[in-house]
């Protein structure tokens, strides 16, 4: 027998910052997304927190350190934010959302991929 979920949105996991956190809240109360989108969702804001992290040691830290011969080179944060970067990117161009505030409907903007 099938087991029965409760209704309603699904919670922003506890591991994200949050900032992020209340960004997930805002896009899953403000859109209407299908399971999966929530599973796009979770990895689009695990990739910005890992972009914010990689950002924050690299404030503090500078892009560069000196290896053991005295040669300056490039922090491992580095690519891990640029690659964190273009992974939020892609995912939230794969969620579809729509920002250009459709009109005054009471129903949660549609993706524009099911409008056709």
């Amino acid at each position: 027998m099938p087991e029965t979920k409760a209704s309603g949105p699904p919670r922003a996991p506890k591991h994200l910052r949050p900032a992020t956190r209340k960004w997930f809240r805002t896009v899953v109360e403000e859109w209407d997304l299908d399971a999966h989108h929530h599973h796009l969702l979770t990895l689009a804001c695990e990739a910005l927190d890992q972009t914010e992290a990689c950002r924050e040691t690299i404030e503090r830290d500078g892009q560069t350190f000196t290896d053991r011969f005295g040669q300056p080179k490039e922090r491992p944060e580095v690519s891990i934010m640029h690659n964190s970067r273009l992974a939020f990117a892609r995912l939230i161009r794969e969620l579809d959302l729509d920002f250009d505030g459709g009109g005054d409907s009471a129903r949660p903007p549609a993706l524009r991929s099911n409008r056709r």
